[in-house]
């Protein structure tokens, strides 16, 4: 059996920046054993596999842990690249059904807009791992769905993060948001993962469903720039909506091929 592959890099400016995704166009779902062998395989954060249902598509994302996770930002702007572009999609909307419910994608020029679920998060005391982890005192510390969000002082501190990932692995969540003001942004962050096997994420798109209406209500502004400061960096626009968030990124198309299993 041959099935189409793209590689992609998400919340980029310029090829071989912001995060790398694996897209798999299906016409009907593989085993959940086969989709978690090609998304390690792939070895990338995320690999997305989606079908089409209707006027609608199905989306599904991998970890190489191998973990299907609930929701992810950047592999479905490059999902729903791959349908604007190579898949002859028309129309400048998508929608996709995932276990976070419905996510929408829109198309303005070279830029494409998220339209997810906001995040449900409360502040708590900061886990004695996480603590050990990072070894920088925190302002606050946040926990959502799936992630903890850590508040620091300044962007200098987030660049200077260099965590211990064996502790930060004993902490039960997905993954870590570390986040500051920012100079030149509105706000900067970065986000380890290493319970999903993902040590440091490039850009997460999900992650700023957190994010967005935390600073909003801090900086008393609904729309904002961001930069996740990765080595590869990543560069979002981000608009609180209330109960949703808007989250925009251009992608930037590395590969198109086929594996064969």
């Amino acid at each position: 059996m041959k099935l189409r592959i793209y590689l992609l890099d998400a919340f980029a400016e310029k090829l071989f920046s912001g995060n790398p995704a694996a897209v798999c166009p299906l016409d009907s779902w593989l085993s959940d054993d086969m989709m978690k062998n090609i998304a390690q395989e792939n070895n990338l954060a995320e690999t997305a596999f989606y079908i089409k249902e209707g006027d609608h598509y199905h989306i599904r994302w991998f970890t190489p842990a191998p973990l299907e996770v609930d929701l992810c930002g950047h592999a479905t702007l490059a999902a729903a690249h791959v349908l604007f572009n190579f898949e002859g999609y028309k129309g400048d909307e998508i929608s996709f059904n995932s276990r976070s419910g419905i996510l929408k994608v829109k198309k303005s020029g070279d830029s494409l807009t998220l339209d997810f679920p906001v995040d449900e998060y409360e502040r708590v005391k900061t886990p004695g791992e996480l603590s050990i982890a990072l070894n920088i005192t925190t302002k606050e510390c946040y926990k959502g769905k799936t992630d903890y969000m850590l508040i620091y002082e300044n962007e200098d501190q987030i660049l200077r993060l260099k965590p211990n990932l064996t502790a930060m692995k004993l902490v039960d969540c997905r993954g870590v948001i570390c986040t500051a003001k920012g100079k030149t942004a509105d706000f900067v962050s970065r986000f380890f993962a290493p319970q999903a096997g993902v040590n440091e994420d490039p850009v997460t798109g999900s992650a700023h469903t957190t994010l967005t209406p935390y600073w909003s209500g801090v900086l008393n502004k609904k729309e904002m720039n961001a930069v996740q400061l990765s080595a590869r960096r990543g560069y979002l626009r981000c608009v609180d909506k209330g109960n949703r968030v808007e989250i925009s990124g251009k992608v930037k198309t590395y590969l198109k091929g086929e594996i064969e299993i």
